[in-house]
């Protein structure tokens, strides 16, 4: 008898009908004598609701009561949830994030969470229960109700799942996997059946959307194995697990592309230590975090510096930037929105060379400038113009032949 959490997301509970579906789903499997534990996101749509009646009452709302509100939209999910159940002939509860006692740290709109009290589930399970729990939120140890930001159920299944020593966590989704690139851009992009722990935080980290980073980072840590798949159909997704011999023969897994993305360049600042403290202490403060940074020498003990900061901090990373330039003496602050930050994935980039050289010369054969480049072992990122994501998407997918299941070695 396994112990099995799922999570399904807004799209797969976006009416009754669908609810109900996922519920008959879930009984299905509780009657072959698994244990469940099911994690449910808002409704489809309800979220994006709350944040636009929330801004109808303050221009920007207070945190505190935006994490009350936002949780609702799970609230109403789960109690339909669990009468869809009952209505079937089964035993169900619901649980909020306080009830379960998912506790977080005090960041209200994206806290982290540091302690799940798993008892409560346990005794329902020892009952014959389905236990379903609302993701995507918890609680401070003051009892205040918290949020853990956009793609926070994944992370609550997760958490869960690890809190509970699941045999699985299953994230059901409305896509069937993870893909070698987005099959929107690539047609011939291949569902891949395993993938390791760091080549998913990458891919999450990159631009990828299909599992929130947080919970494949809970997952490495905890060595949670966890399978990808679709809400609509019983095809097998993918498997996020650990590291074996085989996963190094496929030099690059996937090719992932993140257009919110904004450069900055502070120009002609003086080469001295201490500078780029002054630079990227306010940013930080503000909570912006930069990604890839590149700096140029110039002559007469002066440097540019340009970096890339997400999209919806563009605004106010400028504003810091251009407050910071006057104190150091720098010629001029330069930005750019119409740019994509293209990588390619994979561990067995590790133990073989010629990929970025690869890389570099597919992106100049097609007449692509690079802006920037970052790499680590597993990883290799270029920034972009904006207008060339897709020829460049799927020119790297056809030169690394990821619609094949083993990759000839570059040359």
């Amino acid at each position: 008898m396994a112990l099995i959490v799922q999570k399904f997301g807004g799209t797969s509970v976006a009416d009754p009908d669908k609810i109900r579906n996922v519920a008959r789903r879930v009984m299905k499997k509780a009657a072959e004598g698994n244990r469940m534990v099911v994690v449910l996101s808002a409704m489809a749509g309800e979220t994006n609701r709350f944040v636009d009646l929330a801004t109808q009452m303050q221009a920007i709302p207070d945190p505190r009561e935006m994490d009350v509100l936002l949780s609702s939209g799970e609230q109403v999910t789960v109690a339909l949830f669990a009468m869809a159940v009952k209505d079937e002939g089964m035993n169900a509860v619901s649980l909020l994030g306080d009830q379960v006692k998912i506790s977080t740290d005090n960041t209200h709109t994206k806290a982290r969470i540091k302690e799940i009290n798993a008892d409560l589930i346990k005794q329902h399970l020892d009952n014959g229960t389905i236990v379903v729990v609302a993701g995507f939120q918890g609680v401070t140890a003051d009892g205040d109700i918290t949020t853990l930001g956009r793609g926070g159920s994944d992370t609550t299944a997760v958490a869960l799942a690890a809190a509970l020593k699941a045999d699985q966590c299953e994230i059901f989704t409305d896509v069937d996997g993870v893909y070698t690139t987005d099959p929107n851009i690539c047609s011939r992009a291949r569902k891949i059946d395993r993938i390791t722990y760091d080549e998913m935080l990458e891919l999450a980290s990159l631009g990828a959307k299909v599992l929130d980073i947080r919970s494949v980072g809970l997952a490495k840590r905890f060595k949670v194995p966890v399978h990808v798949r679709s809400s609509f159909t019983e095809t097998e997704g993918t498997w996020v697990v650990e590291e074996d011999d085989t996963m190094e023969s496929m030099l690059v897994s996937g090719v992932t592309y993140n257009k919110n993305e904004a450069t900055i360049t502070i120009s002609r600042v003086p080469d001295t230590p201490g500078t780029a403290a002054k630079l990227f202490t306010p940013i930080s403060e503000a909570g912006i975090v930069v990604d890839m940074i590149i700096q140029n020498t110039r002559a007469g003990d002066l440097t540019d510096m340009t970096f890339t900061v997400p999209r919806s901090d563009y605004e106010r990373a400028m504003r810091i930037v251009n407050e910071v330039a006057g104190e150091i003496k720098a010629e001029s602050v330069n930005g750019s929105l119409g740019i994509t930050k293209v990588s390619i994935v994979g561990v067995g980039m590790r133990n073989h060379s010629g990929i970025a050289t690869t890389l570099f010369n597919v992106l100049a054969r097609e007449g692509i400038n690079i802006l920037m480049i970052s790499t680590s072992e597993i990883k290799v990122s270029c920034v972009i113009e904006e207008k060339y994501t897709e020829l460049a998407v799927r020119a790297l997918h056809d030169a690394f032949e990821l619609e094949r299941d083993n990759q000839p070695v570059p040359e």
